[in-house]
């Protein structure tokens, strides 16, 4: 009959391992999505002129996930066939405006 203390190791031992499982997981998941937004970055650029390459760059180093958004909707609407030749930087301006919810105003009124 195993003793306490064995029974601890080897529930520790499986806790261990099973964390470990998960981590390669998530590191597998998250190597995969990196992939796939390279490969709509590669389709996305082509589609892009100079200006506008320059402007997600901009964009891209400073705000992460508002590049990502854009990214998003600019693959869709290639693989829509909604792009007819290239984007360029007032268009890409266009889209980022239409992403970038409104800010309210906000008025004190002094009684």
């Amino acid at each position: 009959m195993p003793t306490l203390d064995e029974i601890k190791k080897r529930k520790l031992e499986e806790l261990m391992q099973m964390q470990q499982e998960r981590m390669q997981q998530q590191s597998h998941e998250h190597a995969q999505i990196q992939q796939q937004i390279e490969q709509m970055e590669t389709i996305v650029r082509q589609f892009m002129t100079k200006d506008a390459l320059e402007r997600y760059g901009n964009l891209k180093t400073a705000h992460q996930e508002k590049s990502l958004q854009l990214l998003l909707v600019l693959f869709q609407a290639i693989q829509k066939n909604q792009v007819h030749g290239k984007i360029d930087d007032s268009t890409l301006k266009k889209i980022l405006e239409q992403l970038t919810p409104k800010k309210k105003e906000i008025k004190i009124k002094r009684v």
